[in-house]
Parts: structure tokens; C-alpha cells; sequence
């Protein structure tokens, strides 16, 4: 179920931020609101050795890391856009800002923080959280070099949409693979189920408080951060029917 309109805005991060696996094993997704599998479903029940024997492995992977490298190009389109990024990438511009290190840089110094503190919560990435960690940063450098800022409005306009949009492609992509979650979504993940509180809960307090300290370092927070925050699950949910990786059926016949 999609999260109730209702509240400020920046309280949807919850709901709306980005994907890590998809919600059944059918090819359709809800807007982000859970991003795990149904407990009925097979990939709810895939550890990382098993999402590897899942079948069409070569297929998965070569659009798992199509999915990640589009991902870390359309994070520098918002970036060059100048108009919002999203929490954890206000984070990342904030602390950019103030060490010398590029964009892409600090987010790959970032996941491996963040996968590190997957340990004590016990959590098991599979091959999709680590090339997460080094793809999607390598991409987003890529495309700030590549990408000049446009001194226009119209200009920076047409990066923030076509970002937002070529982001939930990706997001979809990636999702759509079955090979691992995402390395902050995980914590998140891993943190509701250690301490027993909701998922939405620790969610948004992790997403609310990685905001504040980036707006605080000098991350860009504006009307792309409200847009994406709107828009990013229904484009998930809009693309996933299409790249949705089917996996072998418990009967060994693979789905199409």
C-alpha cells in the first residue's frame, strides 16, 4: 500500500527513497513502501550464495551493474542540476564539500561504512550490495565530469526530471535482479529488526537525520529534493513490471 498523502512532505522518505528488492516475486513492485520481498515469496527466501543459483544469472548480472552505473550517472544529473538531491545524497555533497574528496568518492567512503556496520546487525550482503558500493560512486563521478552545470533554469530543469526519471529506471533495474539489497537500505532493514521497532520508524529517522547533517555540511536541499521524494516510487513502480527479472520456479522451470 502506498504511504497516505498526508504530512509534511520530507516525512515520506520512508516510502519513497531508494529500492533495494523487489516486493514479490511477480515483476510488480509497491511505490517503494517495503522493499522486501513477501515472506511467501522466493526471493524472500534467497541468501547470497542462493541468488547467485537462481537462474538467468547472466542475464541479472549484466543488468544489475547496467542498473547501478545508470543509477550513479542520473545522482550526477541532480547534482548538476542544482535544484535537490535526495537524503543520503545531500550527505554525501555536505561532507564533499568539506574533505578532499569528489562526490563519488565520499559515497563509495559512505556505503563501506554503512556495510560495515552490517556486521553486528548480521546482516548477509549479496554480490549486488558491493558492486552497489563501488559502481554507483565510479558512475556518479563519471557524470559530474561529463555533465556541465547549466546556468539556464530550463536547463537545470530538464536535468532534475530526466535524473529523477532515468534514477527510477535504474532503480527498477537493479531491484528487478534479485542479487542483494542496497547497503544503506540494509541498515535501516537490519536496525528494525534488531531493536524490534518498525521499519518505517527507524527509516525515517535515519533518512530525516542524514538530511539535517547534510543541509548542516551545505548539501543541496530544494525543490528536486521534494520532487524526488514524490515521484521516485511511482516511477519504480512504473518501470519494474518491464525489467523485472523472473527467477527458476521451486519446479526447476524457469518463468519468462
Amino acid at each position: 500500500m502506498a504511504p497516505a498523502r498526508t504530512g509534511p512532505v520530507w516525512l515520506k522518505w520512508l516510502s519513497i527513497t531508494r529500492p533495494i528488492a523487489p516486493q514479490t516475486r511477480a515483476v510488480t513492485t509497491e511505490a517503494r513502501a517495503d522493499p522486501h520481498p513477501a515472506p511467501g515469496s522466493r526471493a524472500a527466501t534467497l541468501g547470497p550464495i542462493d541468488q547467485l543459483r537462481a537462474g538467468r544469472l547472466g542475464r541479472r548480472l549484466t543488468q544489475l551493474v547496467a542498473g547501478l552505473l545508470l543509477y550513479g550517472f542520473s545522482m550526477a544529473m541532480l547534482v548538476e542540476s542544482g535544484l535537490g538531491l535526495d537524503p543520503w545524497d545531500v550527505l554525501h555533497e555536505g561532507i564533499a564539500l568539506r574533505i578532499p574528496l569528489t562526490f563519488g568518492q565520499v559515497t563509495i567512503a559512505v556505503g563501506v561504512l554503512v556495510l560495515l556496520a552490517w556486521i553486528p546487525l548480521r546482516q548477509k550482503p549479496g554480490i549486488g550490495t558491493v558492486l552497489n558500493v563501488i559502481l554507483i560512486g565510479l558512475a556518479a563521478d563519471a557524470g559530474i565530469a561529463l555533465l556541465p552545470r547549466p546556468d539556464a533554469l530550463g536547463g537545470q530543469v530538464a536535468l532534475l526530471v530526466g535524473g529523477i526519471v532515468l534514477n527510477g529506471l535504474a532503480g527498477a533495474l537493479y531491484v528487478g535482479t534479485h542479487l542483494g539489497t542496497g547497503p544503506r537500505d540494509g541498515l535501516w532493514v537490519g536496525l528494525a529488526r534488531r531493536t524490534g521497532r518498525s521499519q518505517r520508524l527507524v527509516r525515517t529517522v535515519i533518512e530525516v537525520s542524514v538530511l539535517a547533517v547534510g543541509f548542516a555540511l551545505g548539501g543541496t536541499v530544494g525543490v528536486g529534493t521534494v520532487l524526488y521524494a514524490v515521484s521516485i516510487g511511482p516511477l519504480v513502480q512504473l518501470f519494474m513490471p518491464w525489467v523485472a527479472v523472473r527467477l527458476r520456479s521451486d519446479d526447476g522451470v524457469h518463468e519468462h
